[in-house]
Order: C-alpha cells, then sequence, then structure tokens
C-alpha cells in the first residue's frame, strides 16, 4: 500500500488482518507500519498511537460482529435465536481470532458507550426476549450468555478441547441445548415468583 494511499479506515483494517495474523496483542503501529512498507511517523497522521490503534480495531471488530450477529438472528426467536447467536460469536473467533480479542479490550466509558458494544448488549436482550425473564434474571442471563460463550471460545482456540474423542461442536450443542433449558426454566420460575 503505498504511502499516499493510506487511510484511517484503511490502516484499522491493515490492523485488524495483523491481528488475526500475529496476534491482537502482537500488534503494534511499528509493527504495522512494516507490513505497510511505510514509516511508523506515517502511521501517526491517521492514529495517534499503538494505543489509539488497537482501539479503533477493537471498534472495528465490534461492528463487524454485531453485523453478522444481527444478521444471523434476523427472523429467529427461543432456541434458534440462541444458536443463531452463539454459532455467530464462534464462527467469528474461528476466522478472525485477533478481531475476537480485540472485542475485548477494555475500553473508556465514553468509548464503549459511542461504540457497537452497545448493539450486543441490545441483541443479547432481544434474545432473551423469547424467553419469560423478569429482572434482575435478565441480566444474569446477559452476564451467563457472555461467559459461557467466551470462556468455550477462548478455550477451543486455546487447544482445550483437542485431547478427548467427543468433537466439540458436539458439546457446544449440548452447551446451547443445556442454556436454552435453564433460561426456560429460569423464565417459568421468575413468572412463577412475581405471581405468588
Amino acid at each position: 500500500m503505498a504511502r499516499a494511499g493510506l487511510t484511517v479506515e484503511r490502516v484499522v483494517v491493515a490492523g485488524a488482518e495483523l491481528a488475526d495474523e500475529l496476534g491482537f496483542e502482537q500488534v503494534t503501529a511499528a509493527a504495522l507500519a512494516r507490513r505497510l512498507g511505510v514509516q511508523t511517523a506515517s502511521l501517526y497522521s491517521h492514529v495517534k498511537s499503538s494505543q489509539d490503534l488497537k482501539t479503533r480495531i477493537a471498534l472495528h471488530a465490534l461492528a463487524e460482529l454485531a453485523d453478522l450477529v444481527a444478521d444471523a438472528l434476523a427472523g429467529r426467536s427461543g432456541r434458534d435465536a440462541l444458536r443463531a447467536f452463539a454459532d455467530a460469536y464462534r464462527d467469528y473467533a474461528a476466522r478472525h481470532p485477533g478481531r475476537y480479542d480485540a472485542t475485548r479490550l477494555r475500553l473508556d466509558a465514553e468509548t464503549a458507550a459511542a461504540s457497537a458494544g452497545v448493539r450486543h448488549a441490545q441483541m443479547t436482550r432481544a434474545l432473551l426476549r423469547g424467553y419469560d425473564l423478569t429482572e434482575p434474571e435478565q441480566t444474569h442471563a446477559v452476564r451467563m450468555l457472555g461467559s459461557v460463550f467466551h470462556g468455550y471460545i477462548s478455550l477451543e482456540a486455546a487447544g482445550g478441547f483437542s485431547h478427548t474423542a467427543v468433537d466439540p461442536r458436539q458439546s457446544w450443542d449440548w452447551i446451547i441445548d443445556s442454556l436454552d433449558a435453564l433460561l426456560r426454566a429460569g423464565g417459568a420460575g421468575a413468572a412463577a415468583t412475581t405471581t405468588t
């Protein structure tokens, strides 16, 4: 990429690609400059620092993943929506491991509030409307889904499931079915509690 062709968007996309290849933690302005064949100083007219670059990659990845999840959820509810939601995250992490890690970057409150992270939270709550959950159970469920999905994806990426004969996909399916049953039972329990 010629120096004259650099834009913020191209720098961020190239950084995201580098994250997928080397790992998100390895992305720096200097490493990206080497990849692009430019001086590090050339990047600083587009990003302020390596941390700014990482933040922009995180925002890019959050938006990209939110679009994929929204497409996966379209027209689905209940268990079908839960599966589509979970599969979208797992598939994205498998295809874009560095970008997926970037979505976990801790953002300051103002940046987070303006990011696609808000869409992720909204979609999770929309998904949970297929279950009869009231507060605080809905918030518990949002946290549970995030924890289970991220935990599984992280362990799988680290090779944690490669030492047994059971296919990780079978375990993933079992987890989705178990979460669906738990959410349905939790919804029924929450409804019974509010009526007594």
